[in-house]
């Protein structure tokens, strides 16, 4: 039985978000949502708040995963993100986005990290 885009978008995150610990970071919340937008991972690395865009690809028919983060997805991420800091009175707290992307063209998977991605 096919896999849905809901389910494969999950296993993305589930690889993510044990890279991420393996480099030490806290997974704070996974899939948060604010105003019909989501981050797929909040996380915490040292002092840092990350706010995490998880894109995975099992063909490149459409680019690399990373490429699927557009000016328009980091907006919503940065409103999304604003949103998590508002609803839990987080102030004075250094923040960063990053992204994962995974390439599942390749065996085993790569999976590509960028660190401050965007501002």
């Amino acid at each position: 039985m096919a896999e849905s885009t809901t389910e494969k978008g999950k296993l993305g995150e589930d690889l993510a978000a044990r890279f991420l610990e393996g480099l030490g970071y806290t997974i704070i919340e996974r899939n948060y949502r604010y105003v019909r937008q989501e981050i797929d991972i909040v996380a915490r690395d040292r002092d840092v708040l990350v706010f995490v865009e998880v894109k995975s690809r099992r063909s490149l028919r459409f680019g690399e995963p990373e490429d699927a983060v557009t000016e328009r997805k980091r907006h919503h991420i940065r409103r999304t993100a604003e949103g998590f800091l508002h609803e839990r009175r987080i102030k004075d707290t250094e923040c960063r986005f990053d992204v994962v992307a995974i390439d599942e063209t390749r065996r085993p998977a790569e999976i590509r990290h960028y660190i401050n991605a965007f501002m």
